[in-house]
C-alpha cells in the first residue's frame, strides 16, 4: 500500500530577503519551522533549510534500511547512530552527502557491518531518490 506525506510551506518576499515557514506536515511531528535563504546558503543556524530536512530524512531512512537488513540476517542491532551531512553550494545545488553510522550489533564483525551499511546506502528509498547527488559517502563502524 502506498503512502503519501505532505508538507506545506508559505514563502513571503524575494529569495534573498524573504522568508518562509513550514506550516504543516502530514503527521504534525515537525511543527512550524522557519526557513530562509541565509540559513540555506550561509552558516547561520537560526532556521532550518531544505538540506537540513533532507539530512534528517536520509539519516532516518538509511537507519531503517540498515536495521531491517541486519534483522533479516539474524543480527539485529542493539543501536544505530546515524548522521547525514548535506553540502549545499549556491549556484550548484547539493554537491555531497556524507553518511556516518556507528552500530552496536552483537554477532557481527566490522566487515559484515560495513557491507550491510553499504547495501543499505544503495537501497534505502531516500538514497535512491538522491541518486543525482554527485557524491554520497559512507563511514560505518561498530561500537
Amino acid at each position: 500500500m502506498a503512502t503519501d506525506r505532505r508538507a506545506e510551506v508559505v514563502w513571503q518576499g524575494s529569495l534573498r530577503d524573504g522568508s518562509g515557514t513550514i506550516v504543516s506536515t502530514t503527521s504534525g511531528a515537525i511543527g512550524e519551522q522557519p526557513v530562509t535563504w541565509v540559513n540555506r546558503s550561509e552558516d547561520a543556524p537560526t532556521a532550518t533549510s531544505p538540506e537540513e530536512l533532507i539530512a534528517a530524512a536520509h539519516a532516518s531512512c538509511f537507519s531503517m534500511a540498515l536495521s531491517g537488513a541486519l534483522a533479516r540476517a539474524e543480527t539485529p542491532p542493539t543501536e544505530l547512530r546515524t548522521s547525514a551531512t548535506v553540502t549545499f553550494q549556491p549556484g550548484e545545488g547539493i554537491t555531497k552527502i556524507a553518511l556516518t553510522v556507528e552500530g552496536t550489533v552483537p554477532g557481527l564483525d566490522e566487515d559484515g557491518f560495513r557491507e550491510a551499511a553499504q547495501t543499505a546506502k544503495e537501497n534505502c528509498p531516500v538514497s535512491q531518490a538522491l541518486a543525482g547527488v554527485p557524491e554520497i559517502t559512507l563511514e560505518a563502524r561498530l561500537t
